[in-house]
């Protein structure tokens, strides 16, 4: 059994407090000791790593992670993409997120249906790099609903699945659950950039939710929630879903429903792709002014005082950004701490405990990932700086010296880089 013994590090546990100077044994896939201070952990056969000073902390956990979707710039872009091709997309982007410091992922809809759980089983047979990872099926959308690419003359696909009335919904699910997902993804409601099916649109109805939630229930899944609408958080929340995505028109029953619910349920806003698609889509044809008619300007403002108060009634916000379109691509997920920071009057400190303490948790591994602890899973980071000053340094891949996946180096340290770097 490997033994990797970090010392000299400043030893950032992810459960909040202040870093601390320590060292952190690694036993296998397992931290087996954290040494506070001037106290030492075990040496014996250990490898040992000088972090000199650097910062050690927990793998980050994406909450809204789609490592099949392709940085197009439109949904049925991604429909025309072979099945071959598109796994091997998925297999560089898993690998991509794990090179910049993601070791778990909680998957929140495929292109395809079997794309999540190909990748997810390859990770986990060891045959391919990538992070810890939750699979989800495709969207579970309605006609006129959203991933509803489809046109009167000319069949088209995108990453949803289109279903109409609640048996079809139920065939679907089992589906997907046949196929080995570990989420059940719907659309009960629109999006601004769809204009037969706006954010405020609630599209599914309570019924066809249902279904889905009561065949989750049947088989030990998950239902993760695409609602936007204040209707569409109460239709998810009254039957059962546990992942609620965006979340950002809520009305004051719909936050009373998620308080109510705080001990089970998880919001994950998505700062990252309104924030991209109203200021930075331009190069695509979508100016300012243009993502402001669509609505989103609007939609961000809301979805900052409904975060806000969100965070003041103690619900679980996570980041997790919808990374995987052309303005807001696969690579750049960390950014979204940093939406946390600038929209959310989060510290940096309360942005990373949201990625990694919380996103344990959302993995349903909350009692052996997401903290620098002994006894947890040994999903590490070695940090050249101090990210609780600056959160934005999670965002540079060079500096993550090591990354360490379940006690084994995905990203081995170079030694002597963070005086070097202190030189220059």
């Amino acid at each position: 059994m490997g033994r990797i013994l970090f010392a000299n590090v400043r030893v950032l546990d992810g459960n909040g407090g202040a870093p601390f100077e320590g060292e952190v044994l690694v036993e296998g896939n397992r931290i087996k000791q954290v040494a506070r201070d001037r106290a030492r952990a075990e040496r014996g056969n250990a490898e040992l790593i000088d972090g000199q000073g650097q910062t050690l902390m927990p793998g980050l956990v994406e909450a809204h992670a789609h490592p099949s979707f392709a940085n197009t710039a439109s949904l049925e872009a991604l429909g025309e993409i072979p099945p071959e091709e598109h796994t091997l997309l998925a297999m560089k982007h898993v690998r991509l997120l794990l090179d910049h410091g993601f070791t778990s992922l909680c998957c929140a809809a495929a292109a395809k249906p079997r794309l999540d759980v190909v990748i997810r089983n390859a990770i986990r047979a060891g045959d391919i790099p990538g992070p810890r990872m939750l699979a989800a099926s495709p969207e579970l959308t309605v006609t006129g609903g959203l991933g509803d690419v489809r046109l009167k003359h000319l069949h088209r696909d995108t990453f949803a699945i289109v279903c109409d009335g609640p048996e079809e919904f139920r065939r679907v699910a089992r589906e997907m659950c046949r196929e080995g997902v570990d989420i059940l993804k719907i659309n009960p409601s629109g999006d601004n950039f769809v204009p037969f099916a706006l954010a405020q649109h609630t599209v599914m109805n309570e019924w066809e939710i249902a279904a889905v939630c009561e065949v989750a229930r049947s088989r030990g899944k998950r239902v993760a929630t695409h609602a936007r609408s204040a209707e569409s958080v109460k239709l998810s929340l009254r039957q059962g879903c546990e992942i609620i995505y965006h979340a950002t028109l809520c009305d004051g029953e719909a936050l009373d429903m998620l308080e109510a619910a705080k001990d089970r349920i998880f919001v994950a806003p998505t700062l990252g792709v309104t924030h991209a698609t109203l200021y930075e889509a331009g190069p695509w044809g979508v100016s300012e002014e243009m993502a402001t008619r669509f609505g989103l300007k609007h939609e961000l403002e809301m979805a900052v005082a409904n975060l806000k108060e969100m965070r003041r009634r103690g619900i679980r916000i996570l980041p997790g950004g919808d990374y995987g379109f052309a303005w807001n691509p696969i690579g750049r997920n960390a950014r979204d701490l940093e939406h946390f920071v600038r929209y959310l009057d989060m510290t940096p400190m309360q942005a990373i405990e949201a990625a990694t303490r919380l996103g344990g948790q959302l993995m349903q591994q909350g009692e052996e990932l997401g903290q620098v602890k002994a006894g947890y899973l040994a999903d590490l980071l070695l940090v050249d700086g101090q990210p609780e000053r600056d959160v934005t340094i999670l965002q540079d891949k060079d500096r993550l010296t090591a990354i360490l996946k379940d006690g084994q180096f995905h990203k081995r340290p170079v030694p002597a880089r963070a005086a070097v770097r202190a030189a220059e």
